[in-house]
């Protein structure tokens, strides 16, 4: 549904997008994730027609992005950081009019705005100032605005930008009901809103795609080690010293050392080697030795430390 080939953004000698390709399939949400100045925007701009690239392609259902850029614009529903709207026009009126310029008939606009406002949680906000919504609501029509023609692809560049915490957990909720309706490509630097949202996620670092992946997988490119927590009942230093012995451990810490512990219980975080999840091996010594056990877990790590660890890997290897 979007290719992406070779994609290049040249503004003088800075290059903001470099020879980037991807594809996202229909129906796939796919975040699009890096720090400000990556590049994200300026590759979004390239696939909505916004901005003409320096070299490379990008093709929208099949439709050159360049060659046919008007009916490209009309498959494509568009977010943009700072959603432009009318401050001065009400909702009814502004979605009315952007209908209109959109080619929705005269006929359907009025059911069309009905379903619009019922997905973006708008219904009792038709008569209300633009410009007196807050943040989250001005959102709100930005994406109802971006929606009002059926588009089949919707790009959304940084959609929860300025939204306190209630809003961004609202917003994240909206645009994940929004799966399987379209096919959706959105660009944040929040990763625990990509973890909550995407099937697939795009690491772009000064311009150029570092690691993509589903969250599981680029989760199971970190190369840090394993942690295994183990909540157990037993003799704290004979615990700890028998955990140090099975093979792949590196270290075990907590036991009888522990802070606030509950008494007669020990909580220890045995760290693995890359790789080694030696839960079965805690649980087997533990049954051996007649220890109670209460919990047994990975400390698996987020997609935070994927991102942190893929940026700098590119920059160690000299990606710029």
């Amino acid at each position: 549904m979007i290719v992406a080939k070779q994609l290049t953004k040249r503004f003088g000698a800075v290059v903001a997008v470099d020879n980037v390709s991807f594809e996202v399939q229909k129906g796939e949400i796919v975040g699009f994730l890096g720090l400000n100045g990556a590049g994200k925007t300026t590759a979004m701009r390239m696939l909505t027609g916004y901005l003409s690239p320096t070299s490379g392609s990008a093709e929208i259902a099949g439709l050159d992005v360049c060659e046919h850029s008007l009916e490209v614009r009309r498959r494509i529903g568009y977010l943009p950081e700072n959603a432009p709207l009318y401050p001065e026009m009400r909702v009814d009126e502004y979605l009315r009019f952007r209908a209109g310029l959109k080619g929705v008939g005269r006929r359907r606009i009025g059911s069309r705005l009905d379903q619009v406002k019922e997905l973006c949680g708008l219904q009792d906000s038709g008569r209300r100032i633009i410009g007196q919504l807050s943040r989250g609501y001005w959102q709100r029509v930005g994406l109802a605005d971006a929606i009002v023609h059926e588009p089949e692809v919707l790009i959304l560049d940084e959609p929860t930008m300025g939204m306190d915490p209630n809003q961004i957990r609202s917003s994240r909720e909206l645009i994940r009901s929004f799966a399987g309706r379209y096919t959706m490509l959105f660009s944040t630097h929040h990763l625990p809103e990509a973890q909550a949202i995407c099937q697939r996620a795009m690491i772009i670092n000064k311009g150029r795609i570092a690691a993509s992946g589903t969250p599981g997988e680029l989760l199971g490119l970190l190369k840090g080690n394993v942690k295994v927590v183990a909540e157990i009942q037993g003799p704290a230093g004979a615990v700890r010293d028998m955990l140090l012995r099975l093979p792949g451990a590196l270290s075990a810490a907590g036991g009888e050392d522990d802070a606030g512990r509950e008494p007669g219980w020990d909580r220890y975080v045995l760290e693995c080697g890359a790789g080694r999840d030696l839960r079965a091996d805690v649980f087997t010594l533990a049954a051996r030795n007649g220890w109670l056990l209460r919990e047994l877990r990975v400390e698996r790590g987020s997609l935070e430390d994927a991102f942190v660890e893929m940026t700098a890997q590119a920059e160690e290897n000299g990606v710029s």
